[in-house]
């Protein structure tokens, strides 16, 4: 199964994030609801599962948790991929083991990557147009789970990691001979999400704080570098849906969309349009009771940026 843009030159995204699917009990029973009435509302190209699909460690069967929670997708029969999260594999089964049951759905897109690389989930999937010909680039990495070194907190991207992605990049571009429009899919927020939030133009909620690792090995560094990420989208926390542009790179949340997690919020999800031959995407928010924002609350910094004195 190949991605493709439309005939109208547009691919749709539908990111759904923290589902955090149990027993399919009454909370699981209205994820999935949400699910089918955006799915039939919005009829995306792709769906991306954005990290905590399950609640690992409350699910007897993880195996069957995953199947419950791709079967509104797997009904419409769509393509669509996923990354892990920080509780997916907290139950019975690692990741490796969860990465196989995935692919073993219908419409599963997810990979694990190299092998001999950190984490599992590590891919690059291309989006055709026309006659074979790649439009568009998406990114999947494994943001892994808590900080492998007493200093604690929540994991970061391995060195090896960056580097891999660095190699991806450019063998694209010289393969392609130039620089297609990427969007890179990841659940643990990296730390320059507090900095686009602090001292630049945001859009949306920031409603809890950014839950990013303590630890920064310079993975936007690398993204800045390639010069493809128009956008990076996680997941995580799940009172904040902001996006700000920093240094060329649009950082976004996704919206909570599963019931079974933390918080009152309304769920939702998060869509992302991209157009064929345009180096830009449009993204809106559709939430549970039927309400798309197209346009989310501004926000600006408490205080002037500092100006360095060369």
């Amino acid at each position: 199964m190949s991605l493709h843009f439309r005939t109208d030159d547009t691919f749709t995204i539908a990111l759904f994030t923290d589902l955090h699917w149990r027993d399919g009990g009454p909370q699981d029973r209205r994820t999935a609801a949400l699910m089918e009435d955006i799915l039939a509302a919005e009829e995306p190209d792709l769906v991306v599962l954005n990290g905590d699909t399950i609640d690992g460690a409350y699910c007897e069967d993880p195996a069957a948790a995953l199947r419950n929670a791709v079967a509104p997708l797997v009904a419409r029969q769509l393509p669509w991929a996923a990354v892990f999260g920080n509780h997916d594999d907290e139950g019975a089964m690692d990741r490796t083991a969860l990465m196989q049951a995935m692919q073993a759905l219908p419409g599963c897109l997810a990979q694990p990557g190299p092998a001999t690389l950190s984490g599992v989930g590590n891919y690059v999937l291309p989006v055709m147009h026309g006659g074979g010909e790649m439009g568009a680039r998406l990114l999947f990495m494994d943001s892994h789970a808590y900080a492998r070194t007493d200093v604690g907190g929540y994991g970061w991207f391995e060195r090896d990691q960056i580097d891999w992605y660095l190699e991806q990049a450019q063998l694209a571009r010289a393969v392609q001979g130039r620089v297609l429009p990427t969007l890179a899919f990841f659940h643990i927020p990296l730390p320059e999400y507090n900095e686009v939030w602090d001292l630049h133009t945001c859009y949306g909620v920031k409603g809890e704080a950014v839950c990013c690792p303590l630890v920064n090995t310079g993975m936007f560094a690398a993204l800045h570098e390639a010069a493809e990420v128009m956008g990076v989208f996680v997941g995580h926390d799940h009172f904040n849906d902001f996006i700000g542009e920093l240094h060329g790179i649009r950082l976004a949340f996704g919206r909570v969309s599963g019931y079974s997690g933390y918080g009152d919020w309304a769920r939702g999800v998060r869509m992302i349009r991209l157009r064929r031959g345009v180096y830009d995407f449009e993204t809106w928010l559709r939430l549970d009771s039927g309400e798309v924002i197209t346009g989310q609350p501004r926000h600006l910094p408490d205080f002037d940026r500092p100006t360095c004195i060369l």
